[in-house]
């Protein structure tokens, strides 16, 4: 996929992830919002040629990026995802933990992909 595919990608699964915890299908919603930051990451992590082929090195990206820009409520937003990943698997959060999570990933996903069009 190239980056501009992983942009188009994220935008949809914010989307979508936002249309599937309103209809109740909050566990495949939480997942579609993991997949939006996974792509908004990989599609930086393209641009910047830097590795991205598990999901600690696209941990290590989030952190990078967040040194990279001087803020650490970017690296905060990659956590939210990644706890929205394992509620997946798991359902274990409560639905104001989904909302306070989904906030932060959509922050996440939006910035990410703001740094990536300022850069293009």
């Amino acid at each position: 996929m190239l980056i501009e595919e992983h942009t188009r990608t994220a935008r949809h699964f914010l989307t979508a992830g936002d249309d599937e915890i309103a209809a109740g299908d909050v566990l495949q919603g939480c997942e579609k919002l993991w997949g939006a930051a996974s792509h908004a990451i990989i599609a930086v992590a393209q641009q910047r040629v830097w590795r991205y082929g598990s999901h600690g090195a696209m941990r290590a990206n989030a952190r990078m990026l967040s040194e990279e820009i001087g803020d650490n409520a970017l690296m905060a937003g990659f956590e939210a995802a990644e706890r929205l990943h394992a509620n997946f698997y798991h359902g274990f959060m409560e639905d104001h933990e989904i909302d306070e999570c989904r906030a932060l990933v959509h922050n996440f996903v939006n910035r990410v992909l703001a740094l990536i069009d300022a850069d293009n």
